[in-house]
């Protein structure tokens, strides 16, 4: 768990392959079907991360008289 802030960095999805970078073999994985486990373990961590971070500072609007 990261002790600061800083060291708390968002998390980065994973890069998408190309539909070429399939070779149509059957592979098993194929790294499509990596890719959507990397997409999905990212989407976690994404919303584990947001769920860490601070709620926005609320605006308080100054009345004029």
């Amino acid at each position: 768990m990261p002790t600061s802030r800083a060291e708390d960095k968002q998390p980065t999805p994973p890069i998408e392959p190309a539909l070429e970078d399939c070779c149509q073999s059957g592979c098993d994985p194929c790294i499509l079907d990596i890719y959507q486990d990397a997409l999905e373990r990212y989407r976690v961590a994404l919303q584990e991360w947001q769920a860490r971070q601070p709620p926005p500072p609320v605006k308080k609007h100054s009345r004029r008289q």
